[in-house]
């Protein structure tokens, strides 16, 4: 095909998608993240606790609780959970190495655990929708934005998207 034949056929389908309105798909930006103070003092703001086996949050060690590079999103899930439920939340389980690897993991910023109690248990059975367990929980729940609550025995674990 001679260039002139393709800028032509190129210049038409340009005409072609405008007019029709057709926009190519946006690329998805990658989540916003904070850093482990700033992740701290919107939880501490919120009211939401957090400890660590070790009394330490080096990202680098897994006995640590860190938030260093989690996704905002991930924290203000947290918030808004902790404000529809209105249960006192202790975090365990953040950003350190020693989780599960994948896309949505606790190292890329979309897990954090937390202690469970009567309350948080109650709340999520209560208006969330259960799922299948996966093999490595005893029960998983879904809220209505696709989060996922994962009972893990001594935790939940859960994924914000």
């Amino acid at each position: 095909m001679s260039r002139k034949i393709f800028a032509g056929t190129l210049g038409a389908l340009a005409l072609a998608v405008a007019t029709l309105g057709i926009a190519a798909p946006a690329a998805s930006a990658a989540p916003a993240k904070l850093s482990h103070s700033e992740a701290t003092a919107k939880l501490e703001d919120a009211g939401i606790k957090w400890q660590s086996s070790g009394n330490c949050s080096d990202r680098d060690q897994p006995n640590c609780t860190s938030f260093e590079q989690v996704n905002e999103a991930t924290i203000d899930g947290i918030i808004d959970f902790k404000g529809s439920s209105d249960c006192a939340l202790t975090l365990t389980g953040g950003t350190e190495t020693g989780h599960a690897d994948g896309t949505h993991s606790h190292w890329n910023g979309y897990k954090v655990d937390f202690s469970p109690t009567s309350c948080t248990a109650d709340y999520i059975r209560g208006n969330f929708s259960e799922v299948d367990s996966p093999a490595w929980g005893s029960e998983q729940w879904k809220d209505d934005s696709g989060n996922l609550y994962t009972l893990e025995g001594n935790h939940w674990d859960v994924t914000y998207y």
